[in-house]
This record gives structure tokens, sequence and C-alpha cells, in this order.
């Protein structure tokens, strides 16, 4: 049993399930920042009340399970991200502390600041994410078995482009989440937006997929690339990954257009669908390496023994996750009532 193999996919699993659940409400958080009116933001907040601690869960499992599962890309990745991962979590923490209080605000310039405050604890969350990623992408610097670059390594015109397509394409998913809990002017308006989004998400999905391709000729070699051929036998195998992901941008544009005939669920599955294609892709670009490039995922783990005993926690804890996940969205499934929203 290839134990390094199954631990690096429960991990990835539980990045790409905060991704979509998180980044929903991170989206959401964003675009309460355009909200027309006290009541419209009250409305959107609302949608996630449910559901968005409990999102952050996956964030918990994808981070502790790379220091259990990992140890050793733990201790290269953390120095080399420690300033945008501390930014990520006092921005997270700020974000929840204004979730509650902004509802708890009397006079105006202090419900301004709560407001403002879960604005931009949901973009900084958002950015942050976004330049953890770019620098994982563009790869660290290792000397030995630790880290050996310097504090700002993971400030770069690439990861900039990275956050700013992740706080796009939380924003996507936040709109499509609108789309489906909400009605009339209010969600009017998510759709509009979502299209904008959406439109930022196609250029940034190709922006970023021919970064990535220049950021070392290994990521080039694994799709057929090099700088003066193109090799058909590795490429098309391959193809399918962008073109879903394209074919799903403009699925999502129809569904957003359609104001009658389209499932008002659809348009976020098919984000979601973009998120996963372009997760897919950034696989295959890096797999089976856990810290970019030197070291993979055999060489980073733990030992067997104890790879396994954390595995049996594992395989009963996920579903008990997975499953009180799913009870608690189709128990709040269906449109928000406005009536039942928080009333300033």
């Amino acid at each position: 049993m290839d134990l390094p193999l199954i631990w690096s996919v429960l991990i990835a699993t539980a990045v790409m399930l905060y991704v979509l659940l998180d980044g929903m409400d991170l989206g959401v958080g964003i675009l309460t920042g355009l909200a027309k009116t006290d009541e419209e933001r009250n409305l959107m907040t609302a949608s996630i009340e449910p559901v968005w601690d409990g999102n952050e869960t996956w964030l918990i499992l994808g981070g502790g399970g790379l220091f259990a599962a990992f140890p050793l890309a733990y201790a290269i990745l953390m120095p080399a991200f420690y300033l945008p991962v501390l930014m990520m979590l006092a921005a997270l923490i700020f974000r929840g502390v204004a979730f509650e209080f902004r509802h708890k605000a009397v006079r105006k310039p202090t419900k301004l600041f709560w407001n403002g405050a879960f604005f931009g604890g949901s973009l900084v969350a958002a950015l942050s994410q976004g330049l953890i990623l770019g620098g994982f992408i563009q790869g660290v610097e290792v000397e030995g078995r630790s880290f050996a670059g310097g504090a700002f390594d993971w400030l770069s015109p690439f990861t900039i482009l990275v956050a700013i397509s992740v706080a796009i394409g939380y924003t996507l998913l936040g709109a499509c989440w609108l789309v489906l809990k909400t009605e009339g002017e209010v969600q009017e308006r998510a759709r509009k937006r979502a299209l904008l989004a959406l439109v930022g998400v196609a250029i940034c999905f190709a922006a970023v997929s021919l970064a990535t391709l220049s950021i070392d000729p290994r990521v080039t070699e694994r799709w057929g690339f090099t700088m003066t051929s193109v090799n058909p036998a590795k490429l098309l195998p391959l193809s399918p990954i962008p073109l879903i992901g394209m074919a799903l941008v403009v699925l999502t544009a129809r569904d957003l257009m359609m104001k009658v005939g389209a499932p008002e669920w659809r348009p976020y599955v098919f984000s979601a669908g973009i998120f996963l294609t372009g997760y897919l892709g950034l696989a295959v670009s890096l797999f089976p390496v856990v810290v970019p490039f030197d070291i993979d995922i055999w060489e980073a783990a733990a030992r067997d023994n104890a790879l396994m005993l954390m595995l049996v926690g594992a395989v009963i804890m996920l579903p008990v996750i997975l499953i009180y996940t799913g009870y608690v969205y189709s128990l709040f499934w269906g449109k928000v009532d406005p009536d039942e929203a928080y009333h300033d």
C-alpha cells in the first residue's frame, strides 16, 4: 500500500473542498463591498451564515494533514510562506469577528467599520491564499532539507497574478452562490457580477496557465512543450483538461444569461468545475513534487506506521465530516427569506 500517495490524495481533496466551499463564502464576503443597501448586504451574509464556519474545517484538515503526513514539506514550506500565511489567518479571524459584530453595531460609523472589516478580511484572505499558491507553484529555494530563501521570495509578478486570479475566481463562486440563494434584484445583480467575474476568470485562466508553463522546463515537458517543438504524444492525452475548462466557461456564461430555463444551481456547479480543471492542470504540472521542485511526496512523508495510524482515524472521521457537511447544506437548501435575514 502506497501510504504517501494515499495521503497526498486525501490532502489534495481537502484543499480542493476548501477552495470550492470556503472560496464561495469568501467570494460572497468580497461581493458585500458592492452591495447597494444594508438589506442586500444582510441577505448576502444570511446566505452563508449556516455554513461559512464549517467550510473552514477543510483548511484545518489540509494544513494539519500536511504537518502530520509530510513533516519535511511542512518544515520547508511554512518558513517560506510565514508572512502570507499570517496575513491569511489574521484576515480570517478578523472576518469572523466582523461577521458577528456587524449585526450588533448601532451607530453608523461602527456599522461601516465592521462591514468594511468583513469585506476587507474576505479580500485579504483570498489574496493571501493566491500569494501562497503562486509562491508554491514558482518553487522555493531548498538547501539540504531546509528552506534557504528569503522572507519575500513569495512576492513576484507571477504570484500577484495568481493572487488576483484566486480573488476573481472566489468572486465568481460567491456570485453564482447568490444566484442560487436569492431572488429578484439581488439575484439579477449577482448574475451581472458573475458574468463580469467569469470574463476575469477566463482571462486569468489563460494567463496563469501560460505563465505556469514558463516557470520551469520540467513543467512544459510534462505538457509536451519545449522552446522549439511540441510533442503530441504527451499533449493530446492532457488536452481534455484545458478544453473542458474552456467549455465550462462557455456553459456558465450561457446559464448566467438565461434567466428562464436554466437551473439556478448549475452556474455554481459549472464554476466549481472550472476550478477543478485548473486544479487538475496544476496536479499534472507538479505531481509528485510536494516542495517544488526539489522534494517529492515519498521523500517528505512520515514513517509508514505513523501514516497508517493516522489513516485509520481519517477513514473514520472523513465520512462523518462529509455526511455532516452534506446534511447542513441540504437542511438550509433553498432561497434565503429576506424577512428572516438579519436587519440592522
